[in-house]
């Protein structure tokens, strides 16, 4: 019963992308009111943007603070703020595997919850329109995001299972997932044989984990969608994305409902049209993706800068 939404503003440049995405998410509150989060690609960051989850302890502000300090001694930490119940963190020029290790090596409980130039999670317990009082989500401008609210049916309600779930070791990738994928214990295993963790006990964070692989082995991430229809087992439709690309699989029995909308503008996808009509302006025509079905777009690319010519100042 997860609510699923994702919004790609096809001009690539900055726009109102979170207020859209809010909209869509909150057109599906009643799909899921237990949790929702959204991921939104923003203007480059000058350094690397974490969001982290300081964890669960009675003292929250000396978790910070330690976390601040080790952060510090791998690159400078241009901010520091406390949004809700997520610290945000813009550091200069660090590595973000060794990042990720420093700030969860602060305690048990404490986790990366997004990391990248673009990429920011914000997520909580409680429904959509929590979102916007607690991460002011739609005065965010972005290229495009995912959203979703989620009913549990298998594991706990709390902020680390609530998605989007940032893919663990690959900056700027995220996914959102309505379904079950029945081979997630086969592939859980295998995967934390080769040292990776798992941060919570929902199938779904799987998928990250499976794409995270790919990308690293060199494919796009469209072939990575490609490869996971036949891959992965169940009944699915799931959302992903990275700085630069957005794009969407469902499984090939067509279990999971999907429908896409695409203007000259935009593309809207979820997993039920009235979201695609609280983010989309009237006219549009929609579509239900089909059995397997794999929808892919890229973020323009940037304009190259005029450069001076010898001899000459530049303007």
């Amino acid at each position: 019963m997860c609510g699923i939404v994702g919004f790609f503003d096809k001009s690539g440049e900055p726009a109102p992308v979170g207020a859209a995405v809010l909209a869509m998410l909150s057109a599906l509150g009643c799909r899921g009111p237990d949790s929702a989060g959204i991921a939104l690609w923003g203007k480059e960051a000058d350094g690397v943007v974490v969001r982290v989850k300081p964890g669960e302890g009675t003292d929250t502000e000396a978790r910070r603070r330690e976390i601040v300090r080790r952060v510090g001694r791998l690159g400078r930490v241009r901010v520091s703020t406390t949004q809700g119940s997520l610290l945000r963190l813009v550091v200069a020029k660090a590595e973000p595997a060794e990042l990720a290790l420093a700030i969860e090596a602060v305690a048990p409980d404490v986790e990366v919850v997004s990391m990248g130039r673009r990429l920011e999670i914000v997520k909580q317990v409680g429904a959509p329109r929590s979102l916007e009082a607690q991460f002011a989500v739609s005065k965010i401008a972005a290229s495009h995001g995912l959203g979703h609210t989620r009913l549990s049916t298998e594991s706990r309600v709390d902020l680390s299972h609530s998605q989007p779930f940032w893919a663990h070791s690959v900056p700027d990738l995220a996914v959102v997932h309505n379904g079950h994928i029945t081979n997630y214990h086969h592939l859980r295993r295998l995967y934390e044989q080769e040292g990776v963790r798992f941060y919570t006990e929902n199938d779904s964070e799987v998928i990250g984990v499976y794409l995270a692989r790919k990308l690293r082995a060199g494919a796009s991430l469209g072939e990575a969608l490609r490869d996971s229809v036949s891959e992965l087992d169940g009944a699915f439709s799931y959302l992903a994305a990275t700085s630069d690309a957005f794009g969407f699989a469902k499984d090939p029995f067509c279990l999971k409902p999907l429908i896409v909308a695409e203007t000259d503008g935009a593309v809207a996808v979820a997993n039920e049209e009235i979201a695609l009509a609280a983010g989309l302006p009237k006219g549009y025509q929609a579509r239900e993706a089909g059995a397997g079905a794999v929808g892919l777009w890229d973020r323009p690319a940037a304009a190259p800068q005029p450069r001076p010519r010898r001899g000459c100042k530049a303007a």
